[in-house]
């Protein structure tokens, strides 16, 4: 795709992306849809079951009942629904991405265009569109960012609130003058800084569940004639001039025309960080070469952002061993394809696993971070016992549109994922059915009254 074709000059760049929001959508893109629902379901409904999930739904049951179902158990308003479920997706970092604009969409804007939909009664397809549209002005605005708004922003959290409000105004009907201001109240909402990231807390979630929310408040307003910035991202004190130092305005408009954005996010196999997927899938061909009880050293040769977020030797927590890259290396060689249970609590306090950590050494690849993060890509070198060295080299992970996973392998991970927190085999056909089905015009409510 050339990012400079096809870019049109708007009265503001918000319009132009209410614009382009207003293409016609096939029953393919819905089908493309219901695949990034479907997976969105299953991390969210295992993410439930979790420490930050348990205290938020501990807190959803503070707020007034609604006719809105979470995964969690609770019914509550739409834009209390959107923040509790908007909480769950990205728990298990097992969410979808896309990666030349560093965002999640599912965990934002599928709760969000959900809630609404529930709320109103809107048919599936209305759903499905509307995660069409959440996901392009997501992706959109991620992409044009520039890379010092992530080093310290959480582009997911900051984008995301866009792509809820766009999803949102679809589910809505709204117009485009009312498009324009639920974008614009929903820019002014932007937040969610990185500092999360290095401490051991649950922000990163609250991030996602109040962009899922925000965006929605912002759509709801605009029914009723709230009126937000029109130049909300170009304008002297708006997104791009506050938070994207280094930012490409120009990116947020160009190839108009080209296929929704929808088709290019990458589906997460394995439940860690996106940054050591390609990491783990070398390792994993390099299992039947190299016992781990031979190995003198590994070195992890990856990009520069992998290195600078997955460095940690000795991981205590989950959240710890989910970001390292160390740890992903020796448990899957010691064990094979990663489980949820090789990035829990015990596995980080395995002594072999620690052992085996100590082995790894990392480091920046040029050959790596110059096609990132169009490309996320890794190296891994065995050395054994007797200098011996095998490697091998991923140039992209699984998952991504270059490495894609097949259909059943989307509603096998579903599957795993909401049997994981106990629902019966039977009972996940059930839901990965029912999700699927909306593509060919199933009803909402037929879905959300399987989760429970």
């Amino acid at each position: 795709m050339n990012d400079m074709a096809t870019t049109r000059e708007p009265a503001s760049l918000t319009r132009g992306l209410v614009d382009i929001l207003n293409r016609p959508i096939t029953a393919a893109d819905r089908k493309r849809a219901a695949l990034h629902l479907l997976d969105w379901i299953g991390c969210a409904v295992a993410g439930a079951t979790t420490p930050p999930g348990v205290a938020m739904i501990a807190y959803g049951k503070t707020m007034p009942s609604g006719g809105c179902r979470t995964v969690g158990g609770v019914s509550l308003s739409a834009r209390d629904a959107a923040l509790i479920n908007g909480s769950f997706g990205n728990v298990l970092e097992m969410d979808d991405l896309y990666r030349t604009a560093l965002v999640h969409p599912g965990p934002v804007v599928v709760p969000a265009a959900l809630a609404v939909a529930e709320e109103i009664g809107a048919p599936a397809s209305a759903l499905l569109d509307a995660v069409v549209r959440g996901f392009e002005a997501m992706i959109r605005v991620g992409r044009s960012v520039g890379p010092t708004h992530y080093r310290y922003f959480h582009n997911t959290a900051t984008c995301g609130v866009f792509g809820s409000a766009a999803a949102s105004a679809s589910v809505l009907s709204l117009d485009a003058a009312r498009t324009v201001d639920a974008l614009g109240n929903a820019g002014t909402q932007a937040s969610g800084l990185w500092q999360c990231r290095l401490e051991d807390t649950m922000s990163k979630q609250l991030h996602n569940g109040r962009a899922a929310q925000s965006g929605l408040i912002a759509a709801q307003l605009a029914t009723h004639g709230f009126t937000g910035a029109t130049l909300i991202l170009e304008g002297p004190l708006g997104f791009y001039k506050g938070m994207c130092p280094d930012g490409w305005p120009e990116k947020l408009l160009q190839d108009v025309d080209a296929p929704w954005l929808i088709h290019g996010v990458s589906f997460k196999p394995w439940p860690a960080c996106r940054h050591t997927h390609p990491t783990i899938d070398a390792v994993l061909a390099l299992r039947d070469k190299v016992a781990p009880g031979d190995v003198q050293k590994i070195v992890v040769s990856t990009y520069r952002d992998a290195v600078a977020i997955c460095d940690n030797t000795n991981p205590r927590t989950p959240v710890e061993t989910k970001f390292s890259l160390q740890h992903a290396s020796a448990v899957v060689l010691m064990r094979g394809v990663p489980t949820l249970a090789d990035f829990d609590s015990d596995a980080a306090l395995d002594p072999a696993v620690a052992a085996l950590r100590a082995k790894v050494e990392l480091r920046e690849e040029a050959s790596f971070t110059q096609p990132y993060p169009a490309h996320f890509g890794a190296s891994v070198l065995m050395e054994r016992r007797d200098g011996s060295t095998v490697s091998h080299d991923i140039p992209d992970a699984l998952g991504d549109p270059e490495n894609p996973l097949s259909i059943e392998q989307i509603r096998g991970k579903a599957r795993m994922l909401l049997t994981s927190a106990n629902y019966s085999t039977a009972e996940a056909d059930s839901v990965i059915a029912a999700a699927l089905a909306l593509a060919d015009g199933g009803a909402v409510a037929d879905l959300t009254r399987q989760l429970r």
